[in-house]
């Protein structure tokens, strides 16, 4: 098989939001994990894949383009930050293939390598996995690869790596509020990028796909740690897996992420973040759509929320008094028997990172590729951590 032929779709509707860009050059890239199945489904040959050509095409051999957005960290506005260490291959069969960790970008910021370690690549392949076999709309993860060389994180020295994504889109709320501070041609131009027929149809599409994601989310005790607005799809999918983590027990101030000191994305704060994330949405619109109209769809969010919680969570006292989430789940409402819980996906990544030892991490994997299957999984798995030690996680960068 020769490399396959993508399209450049984003870069075609949205030039002034691409540049191109190259991957960096690694001296030994090599597959550690590689999806197979969602290889086929994208028409990708999977052996290929693995052969040298293959590897080196997954590593960014053929380039692509680094996008524009903008965004709201932690609540305060960027009006430029981009793919600093991301590349946008292209897409095929409507799917968007981006690389995670391939080097850095006309938008890498200073100071920044925009390398990967393959660690936290490793952490987003196998929970956006699992979010897939749950069924919460996400980003997927079609391989891993090692670089051959290391990069310096706060532990040190440590190998890098690449995560290999597919989205539908890579659209985000992020990438209305850059076409804002452009022009409204741009935005409008966003907007059909993204597939709407008007602002008032994005706006009331995005709300209802954001907060059943959000329900969905808060279901399975999963933390996202950073709802930037840059991190908010417009696909309603799930998308940029640093610093999450799952809290076992329905605590509102459950937080994880080193970055997110002020708890200003604790588990319980997640619904408002998203009505919060979505108000800036509506204000990049604005050109395109009378305030009036924008205040009405978003002050149909918290009835929206009510109607999408009841359905996630028939009764949601008891999950509240739960002493774990996943198992309250799996016992009354069939919900995964397995999920990627904190200190295990932590150890199964420190064996693969550390030792070179993938066997921890394609166990666990396998589990929660499969998480309602009792028997895809030692019984350990299912077990609730029950560790009141402070579990941090870092964004990897």
């Amino acid at each position: 098989m020769r490399a396959p032929t993508l399209d450049h779709t984003f870069a075609e509707a949205l030039p002034e939001m691409t540049v191109p860009a190259t991957a960096a050059e690694f001296p030994d890239p090599q597959v550690v994990v590689l999806n197979d199945a969602l290889a086929s489904e994208l028409g990708l040959d999977p052996e290929w894949l693995r052969s040298a050509e293959g590897t080196a095409w997954l590593a960014g051999s053929a380039g692509g383009h680094a996008t524009a957005y903008a965004g709201h960290q932690f609540g305060q506005f960027v009006p430029l930050l981009g793919d600093g260490r991301a590349l946008l291959l292209g897409d095929i069969n409507g799917t968007e293939i981006q690389l995670k960790g391939s080097g850095p970008t006309p938008f890498s910021r200073p100071g920044s390598d925009g390398f990967g370690a393959v660690g936290p690549m490793l952490r987003e392949y196998l929970i956006s996995e699992f979010m897939h076999a749950v069924g919460v709309p996400t980003t997927r993860s079609l391989a891993v690869l090692t670089t051959g060389a290391t990069v310096v994180r706060r532990e040190g020295a440590v190998p890098g790596g690449i995560v290999v994504r597919a989205a539908s889109s890579h659209l985000r709320v992020g990438s209305v509020q850059y076409a804002a501070t452009q022009s409204p041609d741009l935005v409008q131009r966003v907007v059909t990028a993204a597939g709407a027929d008007s602002a008032t149809e994005l706006l009331h599409t995005v709300l209802q796909r954001q907060i059943s994601l959000v329900a969905s989310w808060m279901r399975l005790g999963f933390v996202h740690g950073v709802m930037n607005t840059d991190n908010t799809a417009l696909s309603g999918e799930t998308i940029d897996y640093g610093p999450c983590a799952f809290t076992e027990k329905f605590d509102p101030r459950a937080k994880f992420s080193s970055i997110d000191a002020s708890g200003r994305y604790a588990f319980g704060n997640q619904p408002s973040i998203i009505a919060w994330n979505l108000a800036r949405l509506a204000e990049a619109l604005i050109p395109l759509i009378t305030a009036e109209t924008a205040q009405d769809i978003l002050n149909s969010a918290q009835d929206m929320w009510n109607e999408q919680w009841a359905r996630e969570v028939p009764d949601p006292q008891r999950l509240a008094q739960a002493e774990d989430i996943t198992t309250f789940n799996a016992e009354h409402h069939g919900g995964p028997i397995f999920i990627p819980r904190n200190r295990l996906l932590a150890s199964a990544i420190t064996s693969a990172e550390r030792d070179g030892d993938y066997a921890p991490y394609r166990e666990l994997l396998a589990a929660v590729t499969d998480p309602f299957n009792p028997a895809a999984g030692p019984a350990r798995f299912a077990a609730p951590e029950g560790d009141e030690r402070p579990f941090v996680t870092y964004c990897g960068t």
